[in-house]
């Protein structure tokens, strides 16, 4: 459906109107915001409360935080344990770390037993930046989203993750969120809706359709908005719930457009392109393009320039546009 405030878009481009907040404090708000909702909800962190914002729940509810250490893997054990107890536990760490180095504990634990642990990675995408290649994950959505019962949202900025981490601590399963360290720009608003497994159209558009999540969304609205004036007319959904894909949405897009550019800080194997693919390759086929990271680990480097580095500016974004549309032509 069209976001009602999808006239955001229109002062995109003026940088001085907007703000850039990382998307893991979105998600510290709403962790607290969980916790004083329902008291069942529980933290638990591997010794980086404060990278993860955990450290605001923490000093709201000390009594419901539980520093594990650095043990990922007895994390995700420990928190499928009082999950099945009734309590809803929110287990935080790099994205590196947790689902990366715990991929096991959280498939046999959490998702196989289908008990609703909240599983937080922070410091996703090559947006980490100086940290280098062990600790930029892009991998993590093709790990969670291979997972039966694993639900994966990718918030596109702070306040999005704010309303995601609400969303997924009441809606009963296994979850995961994504989320950045680095700030990155604010284009929701508190009344943007927001529903997990419901894609939310921010620019109509007949030509191509850019379906993109996470922050490089951005990056997709800026391309569509500089193509116009080059009379290619782009539709932007933003698919933030990977798993479970809102596929009439993306169906009915395709459909209208007749062809698809797919955006993501990630791998573009087994990412939200590949989900793309996977759902139009049964329903309506038609010419696809990727804008990830392409079959490479990251490297140290400035957070932004890395995203120019590896192929995912709105220069990238608007080639690859180009491309397809040409394609489809």
């Amino acid at each position: 459906m069209l976001n009602p405030d999808a006239k955001l878009v229109d002062n995109l481009l003026d940088s001085k109107n907007i703000q850039m907040v990382p998307t893991r404090d979105g998600f510290g708000k709403g962790l607290v915001e969980a916790g004083e909702k329902d008291q069942r909800v529980v933290a638990l962190c591997a010794d980086l409360s404060e990278s993860t914002r955990v450290h605001w729940f923490q000093q709201k509810f000390p009594e419901r935080f539980i520093q594990m250490g650095v043990a990922e893997q007895n994390m995700a054990t420990v928190a499928s344990g009082m999950a099945n107890y009734g309590k809803i536990p929110f287990i935080a760490s790099y994205a590196a770390f947790s689902p990366g180095r715990n991929n096991e504990q959280i498939r046999t634990t959490i998702s196989l037993n289908r008990v609703p642990v909240k599983v937080v990675g922070c410091h996703a995408g090559v947006s980490v930046g100086p940290d280098g290649a062990t600790h930029q994950q892009i991998e993590d959505v093709a790990l969670m989203r291979v997972q039966p019962n694993m639900v994966v949202v990718v918030p596109c900025d702070a306040v999005e993750a704010q309303k995601a981490t609400m969303a997924i601590a009441f809606n009963n399963e296994p979850s995961y969120i994504r989320l950045g360290r680095e700030k990155s720009w604010v284009f929701t608003t508190p009344q943007t809706p927001f529903e997990i497994g419901r894609a939310e159209i921010l620019r109509d558009g007949t030509d191509v359709v850019i379906i993109g999540c996470g922050i490089l969304l951005y990056n997709a609205l800026t391309a569509a908005e500089e193509l116009a004036q080059e009379q290619i007319d782009c539709m932007v959904i933003n698919s933030h719930t990977v798993k479970p894909l809102d596929e009439k949405t993306i169906i009915e897009a395709a459909k209208k457009c007749g062809a698809v550019v797919s955006v993501e800080e990630h791998q573009i194997n087994g990412g939200l392109g590949s989900a793309v693919a996977e759902c139009l390759s049964r329903n309506h086929p038609v010419p696809q393009e990727y804008i990830g990271v392409k079959n490479r680990f990251g490297e140290s480097g400035d957070p932004y320039e890395l995203i120019g580095k590896l192929g995912m500016s709105v220069a990238d974004v608007k080639e690859a546009v180009k491309r397809v549309f040409k394609r489809k032509k």
